[in-house]
This record gives C-alpha cells, structure tokens and sequence, in this order.
C-alpha cells in the first residue's frame, strides 16, 4: 500500500511543475481596487506599469503586471510598490496575485489594495 501511494504522489509532481512553469504575457496596466477600512469607501483605478497613482495617503507604483497566457481573465501577478505619504519606507513591496489577494497582502492598520486584473490601458489623446 505504502508503495503505492508513493507511486502516485510522484506521478503527480511533473504535472504540478507543468503547471508551475505556465507561459504569463505582459500587459501595459492593471486594474486595483483600495479599500478604506474606516470610512468603507472603495475606489477602483487603473495603473499603467512605471506609473504611480496616489490613493488617500498611499502612493502606489506598478511596475509589472503578467497574466497567463492559457487564462487571460483568470488571473492577475502584480509587481507593486506601496509607501504612505512622503515616507520613503515602503508598506509594501512585492507581488500581489488576483486569485488569492491574502497570499501576500498590504498590511495596513486602515487601507487595503488587492489587484483584480492585468488590463491593457490605452493612452488618452485629449
């Protein structure tokens, strides 16, 4: 018995590295959503990549944001820098994933920030 589970667990190990190594696209942007924990105000904005979008009293950089390619809707991977106000500390410095915001969260004692989706942001000409 015993060796016939351990058969099946290494069965399923390459499928899992399959999976693991999904080919991501880039997108131009994404779109987030800030909660203030006080007030219950939501706002959702969108960021292109290398823009910063300040949000109360948070300054919020993105610098990437990939999707699967098999699954362009089904998740986000945003790279993103958060510091409050004019601190140069950051709150927050990493990636955030769509699917599971509570993986790595911002940790803030009043504002929350999640991703909800890489999106292509199209340049205003006005």
């Amino acid at each position: 018995m015993k060796n016939l589970l351990f058969f099946i667990i290494i069965s399923l190990f390459p499928m899992a590295s399959i999976n693991a190594q999904e080919q991501t696209n880039t997108a131009d942007g994404a779109l987030l959503r800030g909660l203030d924990k006080v007030s219950g105000e939501v706002v959702d904005f969108g960021l292109k990549s290398g823009e910063k979008y300040i949000l109360w009293k948070l300054n919020i950089e993105l610098s990437e944001c990939r999707y699967p390619i098999s699954n362009p809707v089904g998740d986000a991977f945003a790279h993103l820098t958060i510091s409050q106000d004019k601190s140069e500390n950051n709150l927050f410095r990493g990636w955030m994933i769509a699917s599971s915001p509570a993986l790595n969260p911002l940790e803030h004692a009043r504002y929350d920030v999640w991703v909800l989706r890489c999106a292509m942001l199209s340049t205003s000409t006005e």
